[in-house]
């Protein structure tokens, strides 16, 4: 290991510095484990309590979700969700389902682009074509903690960016919701295998060998000194990387995904046609999975995971909903398009699975994140002026689940007013953000 340790009476191992395991051009962090009390930059950290850290992940799907099926009633496991939201009906006692917040500067643009490039920022966008926005909430959080981690943030996406302009406003506006200034999108990755690269490659070219094959003399080594139980879970997270590794090995040899080998820069098959569809159920499943690795590795603690553009053009052959681009679908509220949404929101289920399975301490990797999705609008027909918004998880920083909030007819129902409080959260206390001053209190 690349980090200095000693032995105490108890044979626990305390490490000055954060915990990798190395191998040729090639770095994994380690999950959080009883035997190695350390987490993150203890440089940066020394003077706080070892344990798990806190996440944020924040999921987007443009156009909203169907009129009549974005909805909650009750409180904690008694409460009733809408048919889009029956996905996470296991998950009610942690969830926080929210009403009623709005972000007054998407009222004040057009359709679409202005109602996005704003969505994690609140910030005024300049329109004709030129680029102004504000630095989203996730990269105000990754300046000032990023630094103790391998990577800031982590920005994907499962649908490329739209350059082009729509009714003055640009494209790129729709097709990103992470800012890392007003005038700059911040690098979003569609790639599984360059997305994973990120995780694991000190150098991207190092050829093909694969990560964990890298990283086994030091992860032996390690073994060694941690406890039965840290040893089983070392075992599981190895599995769960190489079990990552050979998905998207064998989905780039069957031609599903528009990207490159993993260890590459260069493609592996001829780029498809534009509009050719991908498979979109395997594209998605590997971004969720590639986030919660990160976490899970504390490669990164902010990771934003756009699902698609507003004003996008995937389609879902899978559902049977193959005869419309996903933006007219949003104009249609039929069942197609609920469909569409439980698709969706299946993605963010999926995740919270995931990342409850995995132990830290006395609760679970979601006990420690802040799972939100969050869309530009209501739903189809343009309404900004209430945002669909749902949290998952988050307890360990403080979150109460169980909650169903409702701020409509309030004065001060301003988004931002709830970035502040995920910005507290995540240890980052500014007086204000966008146009908020004061977080909610129930967050």
């Amino acid at each position: 290991m690349t980090s200095s340790t000693h032995s105490n009476a108890n044979d626990t191992h305390t490490l000055s510095r954060r915990a990798l395991l190395r191998g040729l051009g090639v770095s994994i962090a380690l999950p959080w484990m009883e035997s190695i009390r350390v987490w993150g930059d203890m440089a940066a950290d020394e003077k706080q309590a070892s344990g798990p850290p806190t996440r944020m992940a924040i999921l987007f799907s443009g156009c909203g979700f169907h009129k009549h099926e974005w909805w909650a009633k009750g409180q904690g496991a008694g409460m009733e969700l809408g048919r889009v939201l029956t996905p996470l009906n296991d998950f009610r006692e942690r969830m926080v389902f929210i009403r009623g917040l709005y972000n007054a500067e998407a009222l004040k643009g057009n359709i679409h682009s202005s109602q996005t490039g704003n969505l994690l920022s609140g910030a005024p966008l300049s329109a004709g074509g030129t680029i102004r926005s504000g630095t989203s909430v996730d990269q105000v959080i990754a300046q000032h903690i990023g630094h103790q981690t391998r990577l800031p943030s982590l920005v994907l996406g499962c649908e490329k960016a739209n350059p082009s302009v729509h009714k003055n406003y640009s494209m790129l506006y729709s097709s990103h919701i992470s800012w890392s200034s007003p005038t700059t999108p911040t690098p979003l990755e569609v790639y599984p295998a360059l997305a994973f690269d990120q995780l694991f490659k000190d150098k991207a070219g190092r050829g093909d060998q694969s990560v964990l094959d890298s990283v086994l003399r030091d992860a032996r080594d390690l073994r060694r000194n941690i406890s039965r139980r840290d040893q089983q879970k070392l075992d599981e997270y190895l599995n769960s990387v190489r079990e990552v590794e050979l998905r998207i090995e064998r989905a780039g040899k069957r031609g599903e995904l528009q990207g490159w080998r993993p260890t590459r820069t260069t493609p592996d098959m001829p780029r498809p046609k534009d509009g050719y569809p991908q498979d979109i159920v395997e594209h998605m499943k590997l971004m969720c999975d590639i986030l919660v690795l990160a976490f899970q590795t504390d490669t990164t603690r902010l990771c934003t995971l756009k699902l698609n553009n507003d004003h996008g053009t995937l389609r879902f052959p899978h559902l049977g909903v193959d005869y419309m681009i996903h933006h007219l679908l949003s104009h249609t509220d039929n069942e197609d398009w609920l469909k569409v949404n439980q698709f969706f929101l299946e993605q963010m289920a999926y995740i919270a699975r995931r990342l409850d399975a995995i132990q830290e301490g006395d609760g679970t990797a979601l006990d420690h994140t802040i799972l939100m999705l969050c869309s530009s609008m209501l739903h189809g027909n343009h309404d900004a002026n209430q945002l669909p918004v749902v949290i998952l998880g988050g307890s360990g920083a403080g979150i109460r689940g169980g909650q169903n909030l409702d701020y409509l007819g309030q004065s001060d129902r301003q988004m931002c007013r709830l970035y502040l409080s995920l910005m507290n959260r995540m240890g980052v206390k500014p007086d204000r953000f966008g146009d908020a001053t004061a977080p909610l209190a129930e967050i």
